[in-house]
């Protein structure tokens, strides 16, 4: 019976299935021919909501995402009949807690999650939204390390605090600081935040000094433990960044502790401001705390939307209850954009998960958002105006336009100073009105109003001092063996003495703040030390500086900073000099050879051009052509001796000068106009040229001239002979790596007495050539001497001393200053006599020959005046040849008579020939007085021709009847 029945169900059961597939596959037939139809929006969409209920942030941000979401439905052009649901999840500012909160959340199926606003909790939770595909808006979690890379469901719909310690950074370059202490809290925020600060000081050539860290949730008595060690430390800027709710702490225990008065900085990131904003109004006992502090906000443009929303709250708004209502609208918006592209929300177990099946923690609940890769792609793709200013993201998921208020405490509140945008860095113009202009970050382009430091003062601090109980600075001093003047040991305090340690020591006299110090010999005393060495020490801080002889070079500053020169230095050759023997062609020394033949061109040019001038009109230039020869030469010549006699006005104005009968051979004067402008110019030329000879001259034979085979370091490096050094300096080090001189020819050498011995033995009897040394010692070299040696050549490098401090030392800079001011005061050249002061004074350099001959471009400028006197003088004289020419030939009454004696001179054999080039060169040999005669005859013929003329018509009118 039972059997029975049994099969009969299971017939039953196999007719139905039959009978519904059939009916399926009946209802597919019919349907085969139209669309599916198109999927419809739910009627309700889950967003999960996870913060801190009770801190400045969640007070703030859970009434701004119920505002949103009130407003956001109901708004019928957005989503158009979905309903929004906030689900609200507690973290409890607890990464914990915010975990299983996360959960929680996803196991109601939400689409996005608006939270967290720590990021600590953001690091932990992102998992958990990687795994599930479900978008993860952060309106407060600021952390720099929350990639796009390592969590790509993650978006932060705030500022990146990587664009906020940039502000600081370049805050701290515009006021001139280069050492900061940062206070932060030991968490991701803090110490994340700190690590991009510290790249950002990179970059502007400042650094973090100390960092300390403060435990989150650290009592009182831990604050004031790590301020009094931070008090210890020489740099008086400090950066705090922690969080909102305790920050304030900090500067109540640095308050007690006299850390907020005159000297001191504060630089707060925007936890400061969120804190204050969510106090408002703020007591005058939190104020006091806050006097002259520096404090960055999120910038965010004033509108009507955002004072109407800031309205709603009677306490407790900040700058991230902005930040959550617009994260509300960004994933508002973009559902709706899902939704109008036919998506769906569907959800699906995550086969990782359900292998978890057998454990207490149902994580098998959890599932996974399908279409949530593609709701993050839209959410990525949106551009819209929140009230946080442009919603848009760029490709590393960064919101766009990042902009800072920047803020000074100062009274009852704080005041705005200007503004910081990764557009323009620091301004006191709005961001959005830059935008529109091309952007510009330089250092001249920076500004900002005027800020009160603590201590109501307006003058930037320096930012550091010494503190009292600091350890003394270490200055190390190069115990030499020779030019003891510099710097040496002393028996007396403090240890050392000499011109460096005088310029140092008046140097730090001039500082406003006392610097304690010990000074330390480094060297052992029987040789100079080698000054690398002494500089790499001061590079692995174990010396704070180094003072002495230091020459600053390019090497040498990649590793320490260095104070202004105190003195000149650059590298010279000493060589032995011999005196110059006598030379019988002394008297062409003065003149370069360009020079004199250049001068005997225009001899004579300028004879030869006289003597067409003076040709028609001079008898004296007229004759044999040798006699004319003769003369050419002997006027060119002659006007060298004797321009500066009487000879000249005579040569010029005969005629005006009486009881003067010049010599017979040199009798020849000037009597054309165009020769006389010729002359005068050409004899104020031979005055100049005349009177620098003979000075030149007088200077070859009268000073005593000095000579040395070694004519610089070319020829030094040129030849194969032995370079004596000192021992210890940079020089060495030049000549080998810079020169490729061969090591084998350097020659350390130890003193004065070593410089003096192998100069004075040579190279062939184991001495050296020359030696290479510093501009410093060689002058007293040269004055131990008694002048026996000189420099030969110029000084090849360009350089001086300096004290070398650690890298990034602030005190580089105040004894900088100090430095100019001693030597805009004198005190460094009295220093200089006291320490420098040479017994015998010699000249430094020989004197070199072909530096004093006189060369053609000292001249140029004369023989051009000349030249052009010359060509206008000649253009005129043939201007007016060629013109008397033209009316020497006939003139139409004369052709007729010219013809008939063409006619008969054919007749008779011989012919006349027309105007040529020869008739013109006549002309020109012809006298002028000659020229004038012929043209007025011709003048006197025309004018009887047109008498007779004249009469002739008159007799034929007389003879009509």
């Amino acid at each position: 019976m039972t059997r029975g029945v049994s099969i009969a169900l299971l017939c039953v059961s196999v007719l139905l299935v039959v009978t519904q597939e059939c009916a399926g596959e009946s209802v597919l037939s019919r349907n085969s021919s139209t669309s599916p139809p198109l999927p419809q929006r739910p009627s309700s969409v889950n967003v999960g909501a996870l913060f801190t209920y009770d801190s400045f942030i969640g007070r703030a941000a859970k009434p701004a995402f119920k505002a949103a979401m009130n407003d956001v439905n109901a708004d019928q052009t957005v989503l158009k009949g979905t309903k929004l649901n906030i689900v609200f999840q507690d973290s409890n500012c607890s990464g914990f807690i915010g975990t299983m909160g996360a959960l929680q959340l996803m196991e109601t199926q939400v689409v996005a999650a608006l939270g967290p606003q720590s990021s600590g909790i953001a690091h932990m939770i992102s998992y958990v939204a990687n795994e599930l595909h479900v978008p993860l808006l952060s309106f407060a979690a600021t952390d720099p390390t929350l990639s796009s890379l390592q969590y790509p469901y993650f978006l932060r719909t705030t500022q990146n605090d990587h664009f906020q310690m940039h502000a600081v950074a370049d805050f701290i370059s515009y006021s001139g600081w280069r050492q900061v202490i940062a206070i932060y809290v030991d968490d991701e925020y803090g110490r994340n935040g700190i690590s991009i600060l510290s790249d950002a000081l990179a970059k502007k050539r400042s650094k973090i000094s100390y960092k300390a860290a403060i435990t989150p949730g650290a009592e009182s008595t831990s604050i004031e433990s790590l301020l009094v060690s931070v008090n210890l430390k020489a740099s008086r800027v400090y950066v705090v960044h922690v969080n909102p709710d305790s920050g304030l702490n900090v500067f109540t225990v640095a308050k007690s502790l006299g850390m907020m008065g005159n000297g001191y900085v504060w630089i707060a990131t925007d936890w400061l401001p969120t804190s204050l904003d969510s106090m408002a109004p703020v007591g005058s006992e939190t104020m006091d705390l806050l006097q002259g502090v520096v404090a960055f906000r999120h910038y965010t443009t004033e509108t009507s939307m955002k004072r109407e929303l800031k309205g709603r709250w009677k306490n407790g708004f900040n700058s991230y209850a902005l930040y959550a209502y617009d994260s509300v609208w960004l994933l508002a918006r973009a559902l709706d954009v899902f939704f109008k592209e036919h998506n769906t929300i569907t959800f699906s177990n995550d086969q990782n998960l359900t292998k978890t099946s057998d454990s207490s923690i149902q994580l098998s609940a959890l599932s996974v958002f399908n279409e949530g890769e593609k709701l993050l792609e839209i959410i990525l793709g949106m551009n819209h105006t929140g009230l946080t200013g442009r919603i848009q993201f760029d490709a590393e998921r960064n919101r766009v336009n990042p902009a800072y208020e920047v803020l000074n405490i100062a009274g009852t509140g704080p005041r705005r100073v200007g503004y910081w945008s990764n557009h323009s860095g620091l301004s006191v113009v709005t961001p959005e009105t830059l935008y529109s202009k091309p952007p510009n970050t330089s250092t001249a382009n920076q500004r900002l109003y005027g800020i009160i430091w603590p201590g109501e003062v307006t003058k930037p601090p320096r930012g550091w001092v010494f503190p009292n109980n600091g350890k003394p600075l270490k200055i190390a001093v190069p115990n030499r063996v020779s030019y003891k003047d510099y710097v040496s040991k002393d028996k007396n305090p403090p240890g050392v003495r000499g011109y460096c340690v005088d310029v140092f020591e008046a140097a730090l006299e001039l500082l406003p703040y006392p610097v304690p110090r010990n000074y330390i010999l480094y060297g052992d005393g029987k040789k100079n030390p080698s000054y690398n060495n002494l500089i790499n020490e001061v590079v692995t801080e174990n010396f704070d500086v180094a003072v002495g002889d230091i020459t600053i070079t390019t090497n040498r500053t990649r590793f320490v900073d260095f104070t202004q020169p105190f003195i000149e230095s650059g590298l010279v050759v000493v060589a032995p000099v011999k005196a110059a023997k006598s030379s019988p062609w002394s008297f062409l020394k003065p003149f370069t050879i360009e020079m004199w033949a250049v001068t005997g061109a225009f001899f004579l040019l300028v004879g030869a051009i006289v003597w067409i001038l003076e040709h028609r009109f001079n008898q004296e230039f007229r004759g044999p052509p040798k006699r004319q020869l003769i003369t050419i030469f002997w006027f060119s010549f002659s006007t060298m001796f004797f321009s500066h006699s009487k000879y000249t006005l005579t040569s010029l104005f005969p005629e005006r000068i009486s009881g003067f009968t010049p010599f017979d051979l040199s009798g020849e004067n000037t009597v054309s106009t165009l020769g006389r402008l010729v002359l005068i110019i050409w004899l104020f030329v031979v005055l100049i040229i005349n009177s620098s000879y003979t000075a030149s001259l007088t200077s070859i034979l009268t000073v005593q001239q000095l000579t040395s085979r070694i004519e610089g370091i070319d020829s030094l490096i040129q030849s194969n002979e032995p370079i004596g050094v000192q021992d210890g300096t940079f020089a060495r080090n030049y000549l080998v790596n810079e020169l490729n001189i061969s090591p084998h020819r350097i020659v350390p050498l130890r003193d004065e007495e070593h410089y003096l011995s192998a100069l004075q033995l040579g190279p062939k009897a184991g001495g050296v050539a020359a030696i290479v040394d510093e501009l410093p010692y060689v002058e007293v070299l040269l004055t131990n001497s008694n002048c026996k040696y000189r420099t030969v050549g110029q000084v090849f490098t360009r350089t001086g001393w300096g004290f070398a401090f650690q890298r990034d030392s602030p005190l580089a800079v105040d004894m900088s200053t100090a430095i100019l001011q001693l030597s805009e005061e004198g005190e460094l050249e009295k220093i200089h006599r006291k320490w420098l002061n040479y017994k015998h004074e010699c000249s430094m350099q020989i004197s070199n020959g072909e530096n004093s001959e006189l060369s053609l471009k000292s001249f140029w400028g004369l023989f051009l005046i000349c030249g052009i006197t010359c060509f206008v003088a000649l253009t005129v004289f043939f201007w007016r040849v060629f013109w008397q020419y033209q009316r020497l030939l006939p003139d139409s009454g004369d052709e007729e008579e010219r013809a008939c004696e063409v006619s008969e001179s054919s007749r008779s054999g011989r012919g006349l020939r027309a105007p040529s080039f020869k008739e013109l060169i006549k002309v020109v040999d012809t006298k002028e007085a000659e020229i004038k005669e012929m043209l007025k005859e011709k003048s006197g013929k025309k004018l009887k021709s047109s008498q007779s003329g004249a009469g002739s018509s008159h007799s034929q009118r007389s003879d009509i009847p």
